[in-house]
């Protein structure tokens, strides 16, 4: 997986050929520099973005937004804490209103803090809270750490004690959880896990477990038993189930981006939406992304299989049955970083792209014939791995977007966010 915030990414786990490692250096620095890069000449115009005044305090990072089924979206970051502590904290707000004062989930000394592989809040309708973290495993390395997942029925207030979403916590990595509510009783946790590495036999394999307002969570089930070490992994409920997107990764290096779907009490086979061929012997740290709404799915990915590296969507009408032709959102040497929700004309997808002094936080419609609209220019921003990635929720007829300004002094800023559809 990746390294913790300002180090170098890591490469994924391969035999350790000079040539290899090699390439995986070269990918790691271009990833690096290309925040430093001139925007193309044809700039975008300015997003409407009006500030909400952010709840998390100077030095904050990794922030994280979800919405809820009264529609209210909820703001998590990490705040640092004196003695290399850190606390997970959030905040909601309805439409127009200013961000309530910020709650407490936990506070701990030995939490793997990552810009990449962030904590996250998520909602069932009833308005039960569930929320994770990272946190070393003191028999391990340096990657070696577990998920730590906790609920909470009274908005926040209290929380559960932490439990593992898997029942086999070897010494290992674990990490990229994201959540969906499987059922309207019970929350969907996928997650990477690297028990199979740890015992060399295998690799970063993909798994899912749920859980309910009480007990313990189910046992966790493989979905992928080989993917890309140290992407974001994504996960949505349709009127049909749950469908999820990861990067896949070939025995021959190939790491497209999957999506597969549950149906019928087991996951079906995985669809291909880009197919792009990707071959590449690292990690990009750079996953996928979804937001559904009844039958409208969208996916947005980032990806390098040609000369320069875009980003990219696609759409689909039948919860992730089929997927229409991808839509190129830029192709001009994004940093990705992507995210998308579903407003009631489009799809939004916002990604990192570079400028001049950094990089800057951009916002794309895509409708529902498969055209794209202008593109617009959000924030200023870095490019360097402690902006994080910016994020975005679609709640009660506003889009609320979410980021990190790695540039000092390095804060969370919100706003909500207008874009031409």
């Amino acid at each position: 997986m990746a390294r913790p915030l300002d180090e170098e990414v890591r490469p994924c786990r391969r035999s350790a050929a000079p040539v290899a490692l090699l390439g995986a250096v070269l990918i790691a620095l271009a990833s690096a520099c290309r925040a430093e890069r001139a925007a193309p000449a044809d700039a975008p115009t300015p997003a409407v973005a009006r500030p909400i005044e952010s709840p998390a305090a100077p030095g904050s990072g990794e922030p994280s937004l979800a919405a809820t089924a009264d529609g209210r979206v909820i703001l998590s970051w990490l705040e640092p804490r004196d003695g290399g502590r850190h606390a997970l904290r959030f905040s909601s707000r309805r439409a127009g209103e200013p961000w309530s004062v910020p709650h407490t989930v936990a506070e701990g000394a030995s939490w793997f803090v990552n810009w990449a592989d962030f904590p996250r809040l998520a909602a069932l309708g009833d308005g039960t809270l569930f929320a994770h973290w990272l946190e070393k495993n003191p028999a391990g390395g340096s990657y070696q750490y577990d998920v730590q997942l906790v609920r909470s029925t009274d908005g926040g207030a209290t929380w559960s004690s932490p439990v593992h979403p898997y029942r086999e916590a070897i010494p290992s990595e674990h990490g990229f959880v994201s959540f969906a509510p499987a059922t309207d009783d019970r929350m969907g946790v996928l997650f990477l896990d690297g028990r199979e590495t740890a015992r060399k036999q295998g690799s970063m394999t993909l798994r899912f477990a749920t859980w309910g307002r009480s007990g313990v969570p189910e046992t966790d089930a493989p979905v992928d038993p080989r993917v890309c070490d140290c992407c974001q992994t994504a996960i949505a409920r349709t009127t049909r189930g749950l469908v999820i997107a990861y990067r896949d990764r070939s025995a021959d290096e190939v790491r497209d981006i999957a999506v597969r779907r549950h149906e019928g009490g087991r996951w079906l086979e995985p669809a291909y939406p880009g197919a792009e061929g990707w071959r590449i012997d690292a990690c990009p740290v750079n996953g996928p992304v979804l937001a559904a709404e009844g039958d409208r799915v969208a996916l947005a990915w980032f990806s390098m299989a040609g000369e320069r590296a875009v980003v990219k969507a696609a759409l689909s009408g039948d919860s992730g049955a089929s997927w229409s032709p991808p839509v190129t959102i830029d192709d001009a040497d994004p940093l990705g970083r992507v995210d998308a929700v579903l407003t009631v004309g489009a799809a939004l997808v916002s990604w990192l792209a570079p400028a001049p002094d950094g990089a800057e936080v951009r916002v794309r419609a895509v409708r529902g014939d498969g055209t794209a609209g202008p593109t617009v220019v959000v924030a200023r921003t870095s490019g360097a791995r402690a902006s994080g990635f910016p994020q975005m929720e679609h709640a009660g007829g506003e889009v609320v977007m979410a980021w990190r300004d790695g540039r000092e002094p390095a804060r969370i800023h919100t706003a909500t966010v207008e874009v031409g559809e």
